[in-house]
């Protein structure tokens, strides 16, 4: 298995449903629409596939020079727990560079997760929480 990783390909809707689904993030994977605009207004988009098969993809939204918020990361079940996701967000840093800060919201199955590939806990944040 030979993972190649791009940035700024938009896969198909359909590729990037299927690795959410995979992955066990929630996204509203029942609304092609809504995916193709998440990822249509993202401006750094890293994929990583194993030959022709999308299985993991991270999206962020960033202005470069000061903050980057990672708003997805998903690796497909079968191919998790093999530095993948690890590597998406090491490839986001190389892109937003060392100015910026990497901030994301955490899915609560995925709390332990991020402290041990170097993000650190955040208590100064606030949220309003979408109504749909």
């Amino acid at each position: 298995m030979q993972i190649i990783y791009k940035y700024d390909i938009i896969p198909e809707v359909e590729q990037i449903i299927e690795v959410f689904n995979s992955s066990g993030i929630k996204r509203p994977t029942n609304d092609k629409e809504r995916i193709n605009k998440m990822f249509f207004y993202s401006n750094l988009v890293v994929t990583a596939w194993d030959g022709e098969n999308l299985i993991g993809i991270a999206r962020a939204l960033t202005d470069y020079c000061y903050c980057c918020y990672l708003s997805d990361l998903a690796v497909k079940k079968e191919y998790q727990n093999k530095g993948i996701g690890k590597k998406l967000i090491e490839l986001i840093r190389e892109k937003i560079g060392e100015q910026s800060m990497l901030l994301l919201l955490s899915a609560p199955n995925a709390m332990e997760y991020y402290p041990k590939i170097g993000f650190e806990k955040a208590e100064n944040a606030f949220i309003i929480k979408r109504t749909k």
